[in-house]
């Protein structure tokens, strides 16, 4: 109304016309800058001014509801999932028919990728996989999968030979000596010529809480205590115990030289062998190391000839083959019953293989009230029982389970494998607790079953040489050798056998063939040691190229020093001096009372002869010796203090000497005329000494590595008896002296009191 009262009073002013056209051009520019404002904004309204003065949309002026993407993303959200609960609910969409069209593809890409890779395909498996390059990268030979049967039963055959191993691994080494220091269990002595442990692993020494029992009847007949070794000590203590001893928790400084074989500086001086080479290394041909020229004519200097040097290379392609041959196939351990329930028993299997043994056990004691006729299932209780075993370090869970292994192979239809696998670890666990003769009976079974199986012959002479049974091992590697004429284990053996005979000559070609064809249970320091002795006593100077190998096979610490039951990291030399060793309050006493200790000797010499045994080692090439024995292995022998009390109650305030496990305290007597061949002690944790009593001048000599000296009455010498040293005899007399063992005096008092007695 009020437009209409402005117009009219604009109609009465009677404006002009010129101010009519201005007004209607303003108006025109107007409206275009309104569209303008209307396109930059994308079609949404120009703002309009309101009576407060605030500006707002035109739309807002309108009075319409008000919306915002966020209200736009709520509303499409709520229709997507009530969507999605339509689609999975009515069954709109065949999930089934996409997953199979993506699949589908796949295949078909696959296929397309893997024809484009065909000619990769070494083992003719249809692709190309992980296993096809590590054909082409020379890692695996090339194998052919034999068709037929379901995935369990197919074997691999392989272009290498097949060698049947064991399919559980052997017991973890435990610890000894030093808390931090890791120890290798090596089976067997060295020092004793007729005694040989197990080629086959044996078990560490364990504690209190998990030791092999001792069942009566089952003793070696070459470990009685008071047999001498081949220092003239007693033999070293049967399989419990452990042989090779890790390194010490603290390093000790060395002084740099040429007998510091198990110092730092000899093992930096020696390469690492890469990890493949450490379970069947070869022989290469180096160099060997040269021992310094002897002063005596008996120890000339020795160097490898280049018909030695032939040899060793020669001795590289068995060795690679046998690490071929090592290459186990897959055992078939699955019957026709086990088929049926594979599904459940691979379950079980699972848990034990990742170390939940309880949960296993219980699932394979399940399965066998469901299933008690299916050799698989009680075959893999009793794995689960010897694992947990081990870790609980129960004897009675391991008893349990060597019968489970037994129950196993009785059952109807056992495969070939799965019989095989269980006696063979039964036999092997009857040993870990000293059944020897339950596991002669066990390996006994599997020869009578596997009559055409040369290594479960093999094992079965071992078993015998467990028992002391030369005769009977000898009888088996015979068999063997008869039909396998070239098996380098029974050839090492039966030389070994041979020379425990003292048949020397004969046994030098068995044990020299044998480690030559580097097959596994060869590779072992005892072989080295006993055909380098052999060769040594038959004036073959070879015998120096054999310990040159076993040194660098890492069997012995030098080619000098050939001791087997070694701690790592301590002080290496031949002779010592008191200052060296610590012990000069010892020696002191003992040199101020040599005639004290002298004439109690005598005493016993003139009215108990019979007290002083002779040396049974075999060491000697001819004359007498004889030794009086009061400590061995840290105790008193029997009331043989009472021949001479003097002598024990001096001895009795030097526990390094009386508390020494690994050495004796006893008197030598030597008659004229006698040699006692070059030989090494079994251990490097001791330090000997020889107090000179009588001693008959000139002719009475002792050589330690190429150095050669003479006893004095009243005068103490001291050298480390695991270095090779020899004893010539050749005065008008006896020669008499004592000999005390200490502890090397850088073991600390833990690893004096936790190393095993030899």
């Amino acid at each position: 109304m009020q437009r209409y009262q402005n117009h009219g009073t604009s109609v009465a002013s009677s404006p002009s016309p010129a101010a009519l056209v201005e007004e209607i051009h303003a108006e025109e520019e107007e409206c275009e800058e309104e569209q303008e404002v209307f396109q930059e904004t994308e079609g949404r309204p120009a703002p309009v001014e309101q009576k407060n003065g605030k500006r707002s949309d035109a739309g807002d002026a309108g009075g319409g509801p008000k919306s915002s993407v966020f209200t736009w993303f709520v509303v499409l959200a709520l229709l997507g999932v009530w969507s999605s609960v339509a689609v999975v609910y009515f069954d709109i969409v065949d999930y089934d028919s996409v997953i199979a069209r993506a699949q589908e593809f796949r295949m078909n890409f696959s296929e397309v990728l893997q024809g484009k890779l065909a000619a990769y395909d070494t083992d003719a498996d249809g692709d190309f996989d992980v296993e096809d390059a590590k054909v082409l990268l020379g890692l695996k030979g090339a194998t052919v999968l034999k068709e037929g049967g379901p995935p369990e039963e197919r074997t691999e055959k392989t272009s290498e030979p097949e060698v049947e191993t064991s399919t559980q691994r052997g017991p973890e080494p435990v610890k000894e000596g030093a808390p931090a220091a890791e120890e290798t269990s090596v089976p067997g002595s060295q020092d004793v010529e007729s005694e040989i442990q197990a080629a086959v692993p044996l078990p560490p020494f364990v504690d209190s809480q998990f030791v092999p029992d001792d069942p009566a009847g089952d003793e070696h007949p070459y470990e009685e205590t008071n047999a001498i070794d081949t220092t003239g000590g007693e033999t070293p203590p049967p399989p419990a115990a452990v042989l090779v001893e890790g390194p010490q928790s603290e390093e000790t400084g060395v002084e740099s030289g040429r007998y510091l074989t198990s110092s730092k500086v000899s093992q930096k001086a020696e390469p690492e062998e890469p990890p493949e080479a450490a379970a069947e290394p070869t022989l290469t041909p180096e160099p060997a190391v040269q021992p310094e020229p002897a002063a005596e004519p008996q120890t000339g200097t020795i160097g490898p000839t280049e018909d030695r040097q032939e040899a060793d290379g020669a001795a590289e392609k068995p060795a690679e083959e046998q690490k071929e041959k090592a290459k186990k196939k897959k055992p078939k351990l699955l019957n026709k019953l086990d088929k049926t329930i594979k599904s459940e028993i691979d379950a079980a299997e699972r848990l034990r293989k990742k170390g939940k043994l309880e949960e296993a056990l219980k699932a394979f004691d399940s399965l066998v009230r469901l299933h008690p006729q299916s050799p698989r299932v009680r075959y893999g209780k009793a794995q689960a029982e010897d694992d947990l075993a081990e870790k609980l370090r129960s004897n009675d869970l391991l008893q349990r389970a060597i019968n489970t292994y037994g129950e196993a192979a009785e059952l109807p239809d056992p495969t070939p494998d799965l019989l095989r696998a269980a006696l063979k670890r039964r036999a092997e666990r009857q040993q870990f607790l000293g059944r020897m003769r339950g596991s002669l009976a066990t390996l006994q079974k599997l020869v009578d079953i596997f009559p055409d199986d040369f290594s479960l012959k093999n094992d079965l002479g071992v078993a015998h040489l467990l028992l002391g049974d030369n005769k009977g091992a000898k009888k088996v590697y015979e068999e063997v050798l008869a039909v396998a004429p070239s098996n380098g284990f029974a050839k090492v053996h039966y030389g070994f056998i041979l020379k425990a005979e003292n048949k020397i000559a004969e046994s030098i070609p068995y044990l020299r063939e044998g480690l030559e064809s580097g097959e596994p249970g060869t590779d072992d320091g005892r072989f080295y040691f006993h055909l380098g002795d052999a060769l040594q006593r038959v004036g073959d100077d070879s015998a120096y190229h054999w310990y040159e190998l076993g040194h660098r096979r890492g069997h012995f610490a030098s080619v000098w020093q050939r001791s087997l039951y070694n701690v790592e990291g301590l002080k290496a030399q031949p002779w010592w001096t008191p200052q060296e060793t610590g012990y000069t309050d010892l020696v002191k006493m003992l040199e101020r009372n040599w005639k004290t200790i002298r004439d109690e000797a005598l005493t016993v010499m003139d009215r108990a002869r019979g007290r002083f045994l002779p040396e049974e080692e075999n060491l000697r090439e001819k004359g007498e010796w004889g030794q009086y024995t009061l400590w061995q292995q840290g105790k008193r022998v029997g009331n043989a203090c009472q021949g001479v009390p003097k002598t024990c109650s001096l001895m009795e305030r030097f526990p390094e000497a009386t508390g020494c496990k690994r050495g004796q305290i006893k008197f030598s007597v030597m008659q004229p005329g006698t040699h006692v061949w070059p030989h090494t002690g079994p251990t490097n944790c001791r330090l000997r000494m020889h107090l000179g009593l009588v001693v008959p001048r000139p002719g009475c000599r002792i050589r330690c590595t190429n150095q050669t000296r003479e006893w004095e009455e009243g005068k103490v010498l001291i050298f480390d008896d695991s270095f090779e040293h020899e004893v010539w005899q050749e005065a008008d007399s006896y020669r008499l002296i004592f000999i005390v063992d200490v502890w090397h005096p850088e073991l600390t008092q833990y690893q004096r009191q936790t190393l095993s007695p030899i």
